[in-house]
C-alpha cells in the first residue's frame, strides 16, 4: 500500500501554455478589450474585474500574477455513453428530500447507486437549485474513479516554500463509477473511503489517515488517525474536516473542490455568471495523448515535469504560490453558498463558483462566521478526454497540469497541491481496489 510498483511509461504531452497552439490567431474576446492568446497582467488587470475574485484580481493588479488567455474549448463536456444516459434517466426520476439527500421520486427513498450527472438540468428559480449543483460537482468528482498517488502539499510564503509534506492517498468511491467499477456490495452503505499515509517530512512519517463518508444523509463521516508517536488508532470528529491537514491550510473537505457532506449544510443558488477558470491548456486541446493501461485495469499517468506553481518556475518573480502553467479559459458556471449546519464548523458560509457544462469547481470562497472573506481555493477546471483502444474506449479527465490552491488571506501564505511531488511520480485512475484496505485496523498496518 505505501508505494505501489509502478512499470516505467510515460506520457508526453507537448501541449504547454508557451508554445500551444491553442494561442495562434486567437481572436476570442472574453471581456471587452481582453481577447484569448494576450496575457493578463498589471497592464490590464481591471479588464477583467467581472471575471475573476477580487482577492485573485488584486494579484494581478499589483503585478504579482500573469496568466495566459485561451480560447474557449470548441467541443462540449464529454462523459461515457452509459454516463450521459444515466444523467437523462436521472433527470426524470432523482429529486432531494427536506435534508438535501437525493431520492427516487419513485419510490421516496436513496437509489442503492448513484451513476450519471443526478440534476443535469438546472432551473434557476427551482429553491433545490444550489443544493442540486452542489451534488451534481460531487458526483462529477466521483466520476474521475478510484485513484492511487503521491501528493505534495507545499505551504508557501510570498517568496518560497516553508515547508513540503508528502503522502500517499487512495480513493475508493462507490457512487459516480460505471459499470466496470461498480462495487459487487456495500454493505455498510458508503459512498466514499479514503486513505492518506504521511511519508515526508521526517516529523510526519507515518501519520495515517482514513474517512468513510455514508450515504445516509443523518450519518455523519467516521475519522480515524493512527499517530506513530502513540503507536494506536484513534477516532477522530467529523467537525475537524474543515481543519488543515498536515499543517496546511488544504481540509479534507476540500478535497477536489468541495468533498463535504451535503447534507451538512444549507445551500442555495446566489446566480450564474461569466468566469475565467484556471485550466491545463493540454486539456483543452482535442489530440492530447492518452494515458496508458494499468496492468489491473484503469489509467496509468506519468505527466512531464512542469514548474506549475511560482516559486518552482526560473525567473519568476511574482507570488510564490501563483499559477504558472496553467491558463485562463472563459466559462458559465453557477455560483452557490452554503452555510453548515455544525456551528464548530472553521467556516460560517462557502461561495462555490462551478462549471455550468462539466460541474467541475472553479473557485470556493471561504468566510468567517462574522462575515469576513479568509480564503481562496482555486483550483484547475477538468476537461475529459478519450482513453483507450477502439471498443474500450472511456472519457477521463487527465493532463499534465494540476494547481489546487488555498491562499490564507488573512495570514499571507498559501498551501498548493496539484504538481507531482517528484520527477517520474506517477498515478493510477479508475483502478479496482479491494475495499478491506480501508478498514480502521489497516491503519496500525501501513502507518509506522
Amino acid at each position: 500500500m505505501r508505494r505501489a510498483v509502478i512499470g516505467v511509461c510515460c506520457v508526453i504531452i507537448a501541449t504547454l501554455a508557451g508554445s500551444s497552439p491553442l494561442f495562434a490567431g486567437s481572436v476570442e474576446e472574453v471581456a471587452p478589450g481582453l481577447k484569448a492568446g494576450e496575457t493578463l497582467d498589471q497592464s490590464n488587470w481591471q479588464l477583467a474585474k467581472d471575471l475573476v475574485p477580487p482577492e485573485i484580481l488584486r494579484h494581478y493588479e499589483r503585478g504579482e500574477y500573469r496568466t495566459k488567455i485561451a480560447p474557449s474549448p470548441t467541443e462540449r463536456h464529454h462523459w461515457d455513453a452509459d454516463f450521459e444516459a444515466a444523467s437523462e434517466e436521472n433527470a426524470k426520476y432523482l429529486d432531494l428530500d427536506e435534508r438535501g439527500t437525493i431520492i427516487d421520486k419513485r419510490t421516496g427513498k436513496l437509489p442503492d447507486y448513484l451513476y450519471g450527472i443526478p440534476f443535469p438540468h438546472i432551473e434557476p428559480n427551482d429553491p433545490k437549485a444550489g443544493t442540486k449543483v452542489a451534488w451534481n460537482n460531487q458526483i462529477y468528482w466521483r466520476n474521475t474513479g478510484n485513484s492511487s498517488y503521491n501528493s505534495f502539499i507545499g505551504v508557501l510564503n510570498p517568496t518560497g516554500l516553508d515547508r513540503e509534506t508528502l503522502q500517499d492517498v487512495v480513493f475508493l468511491f462507490y457512487d459516480g463509477q460505471g459499470p466496470r467499477l461498480k462495487p459487487k456490495e456495500n454493505p455498510l452503505n458508503l459512498s466514499m473511503q479514503y486513505i492518506s499515509v504521511a511519508s515526508s517530512p521526517a516529523d510526519l512519517n507515518g501519520t495515517a489517515a482514513l474517512s468513510w463518508r455514508y450515504r445516509d444523509g443523518e450519518k455523519r463521516d467516521s475519522l480515524w488517525a493512527y499517530v506513530p508517536a502513540l503507536r494506536r488508532v484513534r477516532a477522530i470528529s467529523p467537525a475537524n474536516r474543515s481543519d488543515g491537514t498536515y499543517g496546511s491550510d488544504i481540509s479534507q473537505d476540500d478535497g477536489g473542490f468541495f468533498d463535504g457532506k451535503i447534507e451538512d449544510f444549507a445551500w442555495k443558488l446566489v446566480g450564474q455568471r461569466d468566469a475565467l477558470a484556471i485550466a491545463d491548456p493540454a486539456t483543452l486541446a482535442a489530440d492530447m495523448p492518452a494515458p496508458t493501461p494499468w496492468k489491473d485495469g484503469g489509467w496509468l499517468m506519468v505527466p512531464p515535469e512542469l514548474p506549475t506553481i511560482g516559486y518552482r518556475t526560473p525567473g519568476w518573480t511574482g507570488l510564490a504560490w501563483a499559477p504558472t502553467d496553467p491558463v485562463f479559459v472563459k466559462r458559465k458556471v453557477w455560483v452557490i453558498e452554503s452555510v453548515p449546519h455544525d456551528k464548530y464548523y472553521l467556516y460560517g458560509k462557502l461561495e462555490l463558483w462551478i462549471d455550468q457544462e462539466s460541474w467541475s469547481g472553479v473557485y470556493n470562497r471561504k468566510y468567517a462566521w462574522d462575515g469576513d472573506l479568509v480564503q481562496n481555493y482555486t483550483v484547475t477546471l477538468g476537461r475529459n478526454h478519450l482513453a483507450g483502444p477502439p471498443g474500450a474506449q472511456e472519457w477521463l479527465w487527465y493532463g499534465p497540469v494540476a494547481y489546487f490552491c488555498v491562499e490564507a488571506l488573512k495570514a499571507n501564505r498559501a498551501s498548493c497541491a496539484g504538481p507531482r511531488s517528484r520527477a517520474g511520480a506517477p498515478s493510477v485512475r479508475r483502478i479496482p481496489l479491494d475495499p478491506k484496505m480501508f478498514d480502521a485496523s489497516a491503519l496500525t498496518r501501513i502507518g509506522k
